[in-house]
């Protein structure tokens, strides 16, 4: 079911943002070039052709995208290139790649040397753009053989996972401003109020994909490893007990109106199962396996137009004010953002989890046949 479901969710895509480039479209190109590699034989490279082609300009131009908005949203989507680079070959992927990564180079950051989340978020750090611009960052230094590009990348992780821990409930905070100037932040430690699961989600995908490609051993010797186990360790307890999945406010399954959330609970489903595949702990694969298969018969289903969609995907959430919304980081506020089935950062989600599910599977059968 799930893959015919991802070919109709294809098949009526619409863009996040009329077609410019953006991190929401990023999440299921992502999905698709890893459903590629473990289903070369099925639509998916052809998928993300049809819809990335648009966006990349032959001289690498990039729809909608300036530098100098400084987001690092935009970093996400250019992963997806270097996977193009090899199963499409063209210059204008790599003329888009050193876009992003000049970009980088320029990018605002703050006294202790992270990313700035936005131009319009001066410093400030979110568990998100870890996500949306490490990796990248991570794997242009490996396959441009600028070793010193990784090193920075691996201290903003290790930076950013000092400030936001929080130490009472084994987690990580939302954000951190480090100017202590924010509404939302504490004005002794900076840090948001409420743990979100998509942002911890964020973060879990971050530490397995940097673990991924900069191998176990410099993960160990990095201390990533270690973080990243401790994390999927503190998760895994958090799951529901008869769903597997996982709280819009993560830990507190007390609170009234807290919902088990669709994309966050994909994301943790895809760490969890990548953890295991890479040495973090093989124990972390049968929590992300149940939360995958509860995800496929609780909530891909038909709503009245008799569609089938991924349900009880939070749209967003985000820190500060917004489209004239103050956005205060309680749990109150994360429980008051809109529902949206079929959220790009849902369904592309699911795509990964799934595409996990097959990749761990082929490693398990490999180690069987050896």
């Amino acid at each position: 079911m799930t893959p015919r479901y991802f070919k109709e969710y294809l098949a009526r895509y619409t863009y996040a943002k009329d077609g410019s480039w953006c991190y929401e479209d990023g999440c299921v190109y992502r999905g698709l070039a890893l459903l590629h590699d473990q289903q070369p034989q099925e639509i998916w490279r052809d998928e993300l052709l049809r819809l990335i082609g648009p966006q990349v300009g032959e001289d690498g131009a990039l729809a909608g995208y300036t530098q100098d908005e400084f987001n690092i949203d935009h970093i996400l989507a250019g992963r997806v290139l270097f996977f193009l680079e090899k199963a499409a070959p063209g210059a204008h992927w790599s003329l888009a790649i050193e876009h992003l990564a000049g970009q980088l180079t320029r990018h605002p950051r703050t006294a202790g040397g992270n990313y700035w989340h936005k131009k319009r978020y001066p410093q400030q750090v979110w568990l998100d753009g870890l996500y949306m611009g490490l990796p990248f960052q991570i794997e242009y230094g490996l396959s441009r053989n600028k070793p010193e590009m990784v090193e920075d990348a691996l201290a903003q992780l290790n930076r950013a996972l000092d400030l936001t821990h929080v130490a009472a409930t084994g987690l990580y905070a939302h954000a951190i401003d480090e100017a202590r100037a924010q509404d939302w932040a504490d004005p002794q430690t900076g840090l948001s109020r409420a743990h979100w699961a998509r942002a911890l989600g964020w973060l879990a995908m971050a530490l397995v994909d940097v673990t991924g490609l900069i191998g176990p051993e410099k993960a160990a010797s990095s201390g990533l490893a270690e973080r990243a186990s401790a994390l999927l360790t503190r998760i895994t307890a958090l799951a529901r007990p008869q769903s597997g999945l996982w709280l819009q406010v993560i830990d507190q399954p007390e609170l009234p109106g807290n919902y088990e959330e669709s994309s966050a609970s994909a994301m943790f489903a895809y760490a969890l199962m990548k953890g295991a595949r890479l040495g973090l702990g093989g124990q972390f694969a049968a929590p992300g396996l149940k939360a995958l298969a509860s995800l496929e018969t609780t909530q891909l289903y038909a709503g009245d137009d008799g569609i089938v969609r991924l349900q009880n995907v939070c749209e967003m959430a985000g820190l500060g004010g917004f489209g004239g919304r103050v956005r205060d980081g309680s749990p109150a506020y994360y429980l008051s953002e809109p529902l949206r089935p079929d959220d790009h950062k849902g369904t592309g989600a699911l795509m990964m989890a799934y595409a996990e599910r097959l990749a761990s599977a082929s490693a398990e059968a490999r180690r069987a046949a050896s």
